[in-house]
């Protein structure tokens, strides 16, 4: 049932759990589609959600928790994130309306959450390898399809 690893996308948990995904496309989804066309982004939102859930399924698979349901957008939604502070990497996100954060900071900050969240977390129902894995697709994507390096990209910005 190899085609579970894009149809999982496509399934959430409850009205919440896609109400958050779906806005978070919004937000960073349509600069990101904007820069780079609705094929590309389409191709990019698909395979970066497929790779995130098939290394996912690999990483549970060997350390032995079988019982991992997949569901929801949320590694091709984290890829996206991704990709927008690639894009926009002068892009500043108010968090809470309040709190200013640059796009590439706030990609760092989401992996350290989720880092945290996987290793010293407790038995929640969130897939966190699934989100980092979002990441690491975006950045294989950037790299192998297109020839951008993500982190070069964030250092020269910064660097002036």
């Amino acid at each position: 049932m190899y085609w579970q690893f894009v149809t999982y996308m496509f399934v959430h948990q409850n009205i919440r759990h896609i109400f958050f995904n779906m806005l978070a496309l919004l937000v960073f989804g349509m600069g990101f589609e904007k820069a780079v066309g609705s094929r590309e982004f389409i191709l990019f939102y698909i395979i970066c959600g497929a790779l995130s859930g098939f290394l996912s399924f690999l990483v549970y698979r060997f350390t032995g928790q079988d019982r991992v349901f997949l569901l929801g957008a949320s590694g091709a939604v984290y890829a996206v994130l991704f990709a927008y502070a690639v894009f926009f990497p002068r892009a500043v996100i108010l968090i809470w309306g309040l709190i200013p954060v640059p796009a590439p900071v706030l990609v760092f900050i989401y992996a350290l959450i989720e880092l945290g969240s996987q290793f010293l977390g407790s038995g929640s129902n969130v897939a966190h390898m699934t989100h980092l894995f979002g990441f690491f697709a975006a950045w294989l994507y950037f790299v192998l399809r297109m020839g951008i390096h993500p982190i070069k990209i964030w250092k020269e910005t910064y660097r002036k």
